[in-house]
């Protein structure tokens, strides 16, 4: 499940940045390509800073 989902973030940030660069070229509104692609990097962050954290016992 973790590469799984690794992977698929990965592909999601792609995407994401794909968009903001036809944003730029103004193919695509840059109001929806920049906030996308903000949280799918923070998304992305998120997951790597929770994974080896220490729960509790």
């Amino acid at each position: 499940m973790g590469k799984l989902s690794l992977i698929s973030m990965i592909v999601f940030i792609l995407i994401a940045f794909f968009l903001h660069i036809l944003a730029l070229m103004k193919i695509f509104p840059l109001l929806l390509s920049t906030p996308i692609l903000f949280i799918s990097i923070l998304l992305f962050i998120i997951y790597l800073n929770n994974r080896k954290r220490f729960k509790g016992f």
